[in-house]
């Protein structure tokens, strides 16, 4: 019998695989490629010197040669799928003992690994009748079969006429572990680094052996780094007492909440207050190594509050922007602002309902989409409304907070009262694991880069286009502007819908963190006037160091007071803030500022 990897596969003409011996292979080459009969050197002589017998029998020797050649092929053929089949067999009617057997054998080939999977998701059957492994997909009158080797589709089937076949605690390690060894091969790193997490939750010698193996040849860095901790972890547990400091040194530049709590163990006390761990230098070492994690840890987690701040603040950021045109620019107090953000969020769950099967697309044409509804809706309010109250802020305050319980109303008659979600693309879910201690995650991430290009669009339009021109020189001073025939009727529409479109803007990216509602702009309208007034009214960039300070405060103080008393202290910070300096952080300054 040939071993798997002492074989050559060939095909015939019609298809069919066959399996040759390589020292028979340059024969069978010469006389099937060349058209050359391997003996026809020794026919040519003899018909040279005219004995035509003798070339009739070289002939019949290339012939029986041929027909050996192709007797050792077909028997090859037969013996090297045996061990395959016999594995499956094992697997279908063995004992658990066998079965076990028949796992670890399948390890070693890689046809195996769907089989294998499919063995372990439930969805390996035997079919009854013919006594075949399948797998199955259910359907409505049964299932639908497919071959478990070459993954043609079989006939459907009712429930009755498949068999599951069941597995144990043991078996079901055994199938992990056999998956995992497969896995290592996989072009995909992700795959791999899934397998060698798998290899390490239980590791014993074949493990240790196939992952020392696999790090010589691995060219990603996580996966190298995955391996060496599992490899050193288990070196902890070793009987040379140098090996264990070795390891000691190397788990305390690892990044790992495996190694914290081994490190634990080697530092803690029994109950009767004695060290697990005996020897005292490896002890002093893991206390060291344990001092030097916690202190990366401690980092971390002041990178990851710094984090959550900027979030926190560019979700502030985002909803205060809008306002710090209509309100810092123009000098209305708009108390619909938040039912304009309320908007945008709502069509970005309309978009979701128009494309139910691409959230991506949706989320991406929602911006400019909210964008145009907030803004029309904001350019409705200026015309209808706002334009007959410039002058008189108490009942621009009144009208508007009447705008704000009409465009609520409207909500809850179109949508309903009750929340909705919007579902977040693929690649807005999950979290950037950066290691065991630090994880980021992308929505948030996302929709901090959002307001930093949002912030820097609306600046390009103030201070590059015709518009920011006329919005500056009417807020600065508007009978100058009206008296230099700028239209400013039609400027303050313009800005308070820019303002209004903003706003909209604002609900897409809230959207994504939070349900939408007829109530969600009132959770943000009075963080909104915060922002503005503590950065300075009438400057963006106040409003955007405003708003990541109020974000990184509050996510700092939320540990220790809770987050309802941090937002309190927070209020109070700014109400004494305030009084100390009026303007802002950044107030505005020249004749504009003195009006």
């Amino acid at each position: 019998m040939y071993s798997p990897d002492y074989r050559i596969d060939l095909k015939t003409p019609q298809g069919s695989q066959l399996t040759a011996a390589p020292q028979l292979i340059p024969l069978f080459l010469v006389s099937s490629l060349t058209g050359l009969k391997p003996f026809g050197v020794f026919q040519s002589i003899f018909q040279l010197f005219g004995q035509q017998n003798w070339s009739h029998l070289t002939t019949i020797i290339t012939k029986l040669t041929g027909c050996l050649l192709i007797l050792v092929c077909q028997i090859s053929h037969a013996q090297t799928p045996d061990e395959f089949d016999t594995a499956l067999h094992k697997l279908q009617q063995g004992g658990m003992a066998e079965r076990e057997q028949a796992i670890d054998w399948l390890a070693t080939d890689k046809r195996s690994l769907n089989i294998l999977q499919a063995l372990q998701e439930g969805k390996l059957f035997e079919l009854k009748s013919e006594s075949k492994l399948v797998t199955v997909q259910e359907s409505t009158n049964g299932y639908l079969l497919k071959d478990v080797v070459s993954g043609i589709e079989l006939s459907e089937v009712e429930r009755s006429a498949v068999g599951k076949l069941n597995l144990t605690n043991k078996l079901r390690s055994s199938l992990r572990k056999a998956i995992a060894q497969l896995q290592l091969n996989e072009t995909d790193p992700a795959i791999r680094l899934t397998a060698v997490q798998a290899l390490g939750k239980d590791v014993d010698d074949k493990a240790l052996v196939l992952l020392s193996e696999h790090l010589n040849g691995e060219t990603d860095t996580d996966i190298q780094l995955a391996i060496q901790e599992i490899l050193v972890l288990k070196q902890l547990d070793s009987q040379d007492r140098s090996q264990r400091l070795a390891a000691v040194n190397t788990v305390k530049t690892l990044n790992s909440q495996a190694v914290l709590n081994r490190l634990e163990t080697l530092t803690d006390k029994d109950a009767e207050g004695h060290f697990l761990e005996p020897d005292n230098e490896i002890r002093d070492l893991a206390d060291a190594a344990l001092s030097k994690i916690k202190t990366r840890i401690m980092a971390y987690a002041a990178v990851e509050t710094v984090f959550f701040g900027l979030s926190l603040g560019a979700v502030l950021v985002l909803s205060a922007i809008g306002l710090a045109i209509t309100f810092g620019v123009m000098g209305i107090i708009n108390m619909a602002h938040g039912e304009l953000m309320m908007l945008g969020a709502y069509t970005t769950y309309v978009m979701q309902k128009i494309l139910p099967n691409q959230p991506g697309v949706a989320l991406i044409l929602s911006i400019p989409a909210a964008f145009l509804v907030a803004g029309l809706v904001g350019v409705a309010i200026e015309r209808g409304i706002i334009r007959f109250l410039y002058g008189r802020p108490l009942e621009t305050l009144l009208a508007t907070f009447g705008v704000s319980l009409f465009l609520q109303q409207l909500v809850r008659s179109i949508f309903s009262p009750l929340n909705r979600s919007v579902t977040s693309p693929t690649w807005m879910s999950g979290s950037w694991q950066i290691n065991d201690f630090l994880s980021l995650t992308w929505n948030r991430l996302y929709i901090l880069i959002f307001c930093l290009l949002v912030f820097t669009a609306l600046l390009q339009i103030l201070k590059r286009t015709k518009l920011g021109l006329e919005v500056r020189a009417v807020a600065q001073n508007r009978k100058m502007a009206k008296a230099m025939g700028i239209p400013t009727a039609r400027v303050d529409a313009m800005t308070f819908g820019l303002g209004s479109g903003i706003a909209g803007v604002a609900g897409v990216a809230l959207s994504q963190i939070t349900n939408v509602g007829p109530n969600l702009g009132q959770a943000y309208i009075v963080d909104s006037f915060m922002v503005v007034v503590f950065g300075g009214v009438g400057n963006l960039f106040g409003t955007l160091v405003a708003g990541f300070t109020l974000g990184i405060a509050n996510k700092v103080l939320e540990p220790y007071a809770g987050a309802v008393l941090a937002k309190i202290l927070v209020l109070v910070f700014i109400i004494l803030f305030i009084q100390k300096r009026p303007r802002g952080l950044f107030p505005q300054k020249g004749r504009a500022a003195e009006n």
